[in-house]
């Protein structure tokens, strides 16, 4: 039996994300900032659309939020018209947004003053996964609450894992996010040198992808790479404000990301470029203007 939820901020993630829940028979009630988007994503899914986070996630049990930062978070989540404003004892929030660990763990003692269970679950499978329902979700706090929202949140997802408690599923998705920066720039060195090398880049990719050096990013990015497609995917924007999250967190704890913060450099090239929403792969668009002229 489907369960009342709520979902707030339907941007190119929440907007499929929630549609999933619907489809796995839950009612969902949707608000968003642009009130037109959350009125048209009611008319094509059957829920409701409210004017305020509070009257969405009234009568909810689990209240679902994605939006842009700690900034955005605090704005749904908290206030007169916020989430916790319209829940009732016993209800959970689950924040899919990509923020600070710090964040996470404010919202948590705030939502549990007001007898509201919390979760941090930022996800990783960009647009496409979200529009197919093959998140990955990784998820930081207390085990019995995770226990009763898991269900729900698989309506959409692949993977779905409690990495610890509040703050661990935001430190785990800094992991993630420094692992596809780092292999990103990687691929690009790679495959920028196998163009100017004078290599038919189909011909590495089918080699080496079957050995030591494959990846999703390799078998999925490394051709539109070379053909200069960036169309697609997640945008450097969003990359450099995670990557920013990392280098904080990592200021905090005392440790040194010395690659993670020249990729941030080489995605603020990007960015000088026109880049900013061009997908995280064009990291070899600066190499390409790099390249050596060809000899005439």
């Amino acid at each position: 039996m489907g369960e009342n939820v709520a979902f707030v901020g339907l941007g190119v993630m929440g907007y499929p994300m929630a549609g999933h829940l619907v489809k796995k028979g839950h009612a969902v009630s949707v608000y968003n900032r642009t009130h037109a988007k959350a009125e048209a994503w009611a008319k094509e899914y059957g829920g409701k659309a409210a004017k305020t986070p509070a009257a969405a996630a009234k009568g909810a049990s689990i209240v679902f939020t994605m939006v842009g930062n700690d900034d955005d978070l605090r704005s749904v989540v908290f206030g007169a018209d916020g989430v916790l404003a319209g829940t009732t004892k016993g209800a959970i929030v689950v924040d899919h947004t990509t923020a600070s660990a710090d964040v996470a763990r404010e919202v948590e003692a705030k939502a549990a003053a007001a007898g509201v269970g919390f979760l941090d679950a930022p996800v990783s499978g960009g647009q496409a996964g979200a529009v197919n329902g093959q998140l990955t979700v990784m998820v930081g706090g207390a085990e019995a609450t995770y226990a009763k929202a898991e269900p729900v949140i698989w309506s959409y997802s692949k993977m779905v894992k409690l990495m610890g408690p509040a703050g661990a599923g935001q430190l785990t998705k800094m992991v993630n996010q420094l692992c596809i920066a780092s292999l990103l720039q990687g691929l690009s060195e790679g495959f920028n040198l196998a163009v100017v090398a004078g290599l038919d880049p189909q011909k590495v990719l089918e080699v080496i992808s079957k050995g030591a050096a494959q990846s999703w990013q390799m078998e999925n990015r490394a051709m539109t790479m070379v053909q200069n497609k960036f169309d697609f995917g997640f945008a450097v924007d969003w990359m450099r404000k995670d990557l920013g999250i990392c280098l904080a967190e990592a200021k905090r704890l005392g440790i040194a990301l010395p690659v993670g913060a020249l990729v941030d450099q080489f995605y603020a090239e990007v960015q000088a470029m026109g880049g900013g929403r061009w997908d995280t792969s064009s990291l070899i668009a600066r190499l390409a203007d790099r390249r050596p002229k060809a000899k005439t």
